[in-house]
């Protein structure tokens, strides 16, 4: 098997459209065990295999994908498989540098995991010693004062990142990007798990909606709703792999297909109609001689 990281960088607002919903508030899809914000992998895969049935063969794209369950057909495996896309760095305002990407040593355990060799293995658990004593964040800004949202951070409560794997690992999505994605690297604050969920809350963007009755500029009755959204600029990523081909003449196609639109900007999640979703897409192939061919 054959796996690969890809990274979605938002253009857009992402509403994702969550299960619960509280009074007006119409939520994104969140993990049930961290509340964290994300991008479940059946969006995903749709909107990928979607793509490819208005633009390919349907019938290899139904062997790529599996063929779906209909009239008395049993569905069939596929070759390819994605898991849900989690965050990785969220834009955050701060009153002393515009805004900076937060990240925290849960978020890049779960990246570690699918990097060959794990290189931040070390890195993180230094990170979680460091925020777990007398630092509140560590990050690549030269500075006596952080602030993220209201909270300021001051000089002895810092800790500049040094250049090694972490840097290398992130130098690898953002390099060739563009020119707002290639600050990432200098503008980066490593906080704990706690702060950053504290951080994503108030960080979501939430919008208020209303419908206005025809030729009057009234809200017509129970109109109103709020929409929440992951913002722009925050950056996912996603494992996703590839089994052996039963039958390689018919999915070569699509094989290649895939790769590149992963390589290009494709729309996500709801409100579509809204220019909501949109994100620029990178590719990671794995180095050949950490992955194992079966």
């Amino acid at each position: 098997m054959t796996q690969f990281i890809t990274y979605l960088h938002l253009l857009t607002p992402l509403h994702t459209g969550g299960s619960a919903q509280e009074g007006n508030l119409m939520g994104i899809a969140r993990e049930v065990h961290t509340e964290f914000p994300y991008l479940p992998s059946s969006s995903l895969r749709g909107k990928i295999r979607s793509v490819l049935e208005h633009s390919g063969d349907e019938e290899d794209v139904a062997t790529f994908f599996g063929k779906k369950l209909k009239s008395g057909q049993q569905p069939t495996e596929g070759e390819v498989w994605f898991a849900d896309a989690t965050l990785l760095f969220f834009p955050i305002a701060s009153w002393s540098h515009h805004f900076v990407w937060i990240t925290c040593p849960l978020w890049l355990q779960r990246w570690n995991r699918w990097l060959p060799n794990a290189p931040l293995t070390a890195f993180v658990c230094d990170c979680r010693k460091k925020l777990s004593g007398e630092k509140h964040a560590l990050t690549s800004l030269v500075t006596d004062q952080l602030f993220l949202q209201g909270a300021k951070i001051v000089a002895d409560k810092l800790e500049l990142i040094q250049q090694g794997t972490f840097t290398t690992e992130l130098e690898k999505f953002t390099k060739d990007s563009d020119e707002f994605l290639s600050q990432l690297p200098t503008k980066v604050a490593i906080v704990t798990d706690e702060d950053c969920a504290a951080l994503v809350e108030t960080g979501l963007q939430r919008e208020v909606r209303v419908a206005l009755k025809p030729d009057e500029k009234i809200v017509k009755d129970g109109s109103f709703r709020s929409e929440e959204a992951i913002p722009p600029e925050a950056v996912l990523f996603f494992p996703w792999g590839v089994k052996t081909a039963k039958s390689e003449d018919k999915t070569v196609k699509v094989r290649e297909e895939v790769k590149r639109l992963l390589n290009d900007r494709l729309q996500f999640g709801g409100l579509e109609g809204l220019g909501r979703g949109w994100a620029q897409l990178k590719n990671i192939p794995p180095n050949l001689e950490d992955n194992h061919e079966s």
